[in-house]
């Protein structure tokens, strides 16, 4: 091992890249986004075995990008700190700049679906303050309690063909889910669009909103 102090740092840093070298632990850091879970909760969430999501809980936790605490007989993780959806932007930005097989995946599912430019933090804000648009989180319920943006109206996706008279015909509909490539918005969008609903979507979800410092309720 180096005994260099600048390689010993890139070491630690690259400690960090390794956890984040796994699709499952991006997608668990989402939903970590969203809020605080145990392992059970999250591990319904992705889709994983409690012990498959446990280990890379601990991965990701010895690299610095979650924190966990105990309650009763549960310990509950978190994401360490808005600095770690910094990182997972920057990883995104880069792959969408960089990557041919992320280009292709963006124009083949989500720009099919959605191609228009989304809404931006700043005029949805305005938007929503001046009452001109629906607001709509199309999370899970779980997920729209633990906090949403202020006066959004929850329908998670799966229940949307059903609730259609509660959204306004009149008003354009900005949906949101959990952060830019959730698909959650962007089968919204296409659905409310295909039923001649006047609809857009956020840029990203609550995290990003959140660490923008933006009010939630």
């Amino acid at each position: 091992m180096s005994t260099s102090p600048k390689l010993k740092l890139y070491e630690e840093f690259a400690a960090i890249a390794r956890a984040l070298g796994n699709a499952h632990r991006i997608d668990i850091l989402e939903h970590l986004g969203q809020g605080e879970r145990g392992v059970d909760a999250l591990a319904a969430k992705v889709g994983l075995s409690t012990a498959n999501t446990s280990q890379h809980l601990q991965h990701l936790k010895r690299a610095g990008l979650v924190d966990s605490r105990r309650e009763g007989k549960y310990i509950l993780y978190r994401l360490k700190d808005d600095n770690v959806l910094a990182l997972l932007g920057a990883l995104f930005d880069v792959g969408e700049k960089n990557l041919a097989e992320v280009d292709k995946v963006l124009r083949d599912y989500f720009h099919q679906r959605d191609d228009m430019e989304p809404v931006s933090h700043q005029e949805l804000l305005e938007r929503s303050r001046a009452g001109l648009v629906t607001v709509l989180d199309v999370r899970p319920k779980d997920e729209y309690e633990m906090e949403h943006l202020p006066g959004a109206k929850n329908i998670p996706l799966e229940e949307l063909e059903s609730r259609l008279s509660e959204i306004a015909d009149a008003q354009e509909v900005i949906a949101y889910c959990r952060g830019p490539y959730c698909v959650l918005s962007y089968e919204a969008v296409a659905a409310l669009r295909k039923r001649g609903i006047r609809a857009r979507r956020l840029e990203d979800g609550v995290p990003e909103w959140r660490a923008a410092g933006l009010p939630l309720e």
